[in-house]
């Protein structure tokens, strides 16, 4: 009997999609399996589960769907815990945003880098460094999928605290293959790429055609040459820059790997980011919370004059319920590696995966090994492996060092419960220009985030 814990399975965009992937699996069904579905959010749970249910009838499999509020319970025993937490996203999320630019520090995104990124790292490592403890008592073999942002931050956290086996996961490279696609009008499945950096910082060492071993990066540099600057200026522009000064192509978006530099503003809108009027008050004072903007080209515009602010508002570009299945009563996948990874330890069946975030050990030459990476792996019965991979050019690495530093001071902040630690990662983050008002800013955010954050002396 394999046992699959899922710790935040309420979300109604995110947790069906997930369980219905599991169901699809005939290695993980024909081993008797049983899946925990856990959330402290009741009704988002029973939605899942029902789902869940209904796909284990349709497709006959047989699987045992348990639901329930306890995490301990849904951890007992497990062989996977896929983790998807985040508490009031938006909320927190304008708050690491608006008030490290309110002391100047022009951050893109606060979201993964970035000095708000810090606050939303602290936030989450402190609930899932209780859940990763208490895999070290209930399930201390299990493997933790986790897709918690930020990605990075947290597994680093998880792996130089804990003996848990930890793996983060992000569509994030898989969004710069689309890219690439389209730029050289190649199909995906005849794309072979190997991509590798910090989550939502990831360069492509090698772009090449997979049925002719053809090198597509001269192609690639005569068609960026050619584009009009302003085509698909809020998702490439940057990225344009970079490839052309620092010789890779960059992965996902600007808007995200612009958070990990200094002067990513030139080429990204962040003031849109949650647009809000101050003077009729904070969104986290009056309940109104904006909704994000990812890429100005992106927002619905033909939308109803009033808003309802009693609805709970989503991520822009997303319902709240996803398409699950197709138009002939077959189920859709959701093309997460979640499932691939569990099939292939399942199994023993060597699998390639794309893009996981684990420990470097070595995979990236010139990087620290205890940094959290984005490389391509194989996964088999022994567990996840990154390939190696060539030295990143020197230009990429020392800006990728300088925020590995920034994670291991976060993580002895956390780990020491030291404000001094959290405070030298804010000094030496690359938005951050002022001693004084850095000090401010964060005495502001550990009083505004003091019920969610730890406690920092």
């Amino acid at each position: 009997m394999i046992k699959i814990a899922y710790i935040g399975a309420g979300s109604l965009q995110f947790g069906p999609i997930i369980v219905q992937d599991i169901l699809l699996s005939e290695t993980l069904c024909s081993q008797g399996l049983e899946i925990y579905l856990m959330d402290i959010e009741k009704s988002h749970l029973e939605h899942v589960q029902k789902h869940a249910e209904y796909v284990n009838e349709k497709l006959k499999r047989n699987a045992k769907i348990s639901s329930g509020t306890n995490r301990d319970d849904a951890i007992k025993d497990a062989n996977f815990v896929i983790c998807a937490l985040e508490k009031d996203r938006n909320v927190y999320w304008s708050q690491d945003f608006h008030v490290p630019r309110k002391y100047g520090f022009k951050q893109v995104y606060g979201e993964n880098g970035g000095v708000g990124s810090l606050f939303h790292a602290l936030r989450n490592i402190k609930v899932i460094m209780g859940l990763a403890k208490a895999m070290e008592d209930l399930c201390p073999n299990a493997l933790l999928l986790n897709f918690s942002n930020p990605e990075h931050k947290i597994c680093e956290a998880i792996t130089r605290l804990t003996n848990i086996k930890a793996v983060g996961l992000c569509h994030g490279v898989f969004m710069g293959r689309e890219q690439l696609s389209e730029l050289l009008n190649v199909p995906l499945d005849e794309l072979q790429t190997k991509a590798c950096g910090i989550n939502h910082f990831t360069w492509f060492q090698e772009i090449k055609h997979k049925s002719t071993g053809e090198d597509l990066y001269p192609k690639l540099r005569e068609i960026e040459q050619k584009g009009d600057w302003l085509a698909q200026w809020h998702e490439l522009a940057l990225g344009r820059i970079l490839f052309r000064r620092f010789g890779q192509w960059p992965s996902p978006a600007s808007n995200h790997y612009g958070e990990y530099i200094r002067w990513a503003e030139e080429f990204v809108i962040p003031q849109l980011q949650f647009f809000y009027d101050p003077y009729d008050g904070h969104p986290w004072e009056n309940n109104q919370i904006p909704e994000g903007v990812y890429t100005v080209d992106r927002v619905k515009y033909d939308r109803p004059w009033v808003k309802d602010w009693s609805k709970k508002l989503l991520p822009v570009g997303s319902t709240e319920e996803v398409e699950l299945e197709n138009e002939d009563g077959s189920f859709k996948s959701s093309g997460e590696i979640v499932t691939l990874i569990m099939e292939s330890m399942v199994s023993g069946k060597k699998q390639w995966l794309e893009a996981v975030n684990i420990p470097n050990k070595g995979s990236i030459p010139n990087l620290p090994d205890e940094l959290v990476v984005e490389v391509p792996a194989y996964c088999d019965a022994s567990g996840i492996q990154g390939i190696q991979l060539e030295p990143m050019p020197e230009a990429i690495a020392a800006t990728i060092r300088l925020h590995a530093s920034i994670h291991q001071l976060l993580v002895e902040a956390y780990a020491e419960k030291s404000k001094d630690k959290l405070l030298q990662a804010i000094l030496i983050e690359p938005t951050v220009d002022s001693y004084r008002n850095a000090v401010s800013m964060c005495n502001e955010m550990l009083e505004l985030q003091k019920d969610v954050l730890p406690i920092l002396k």
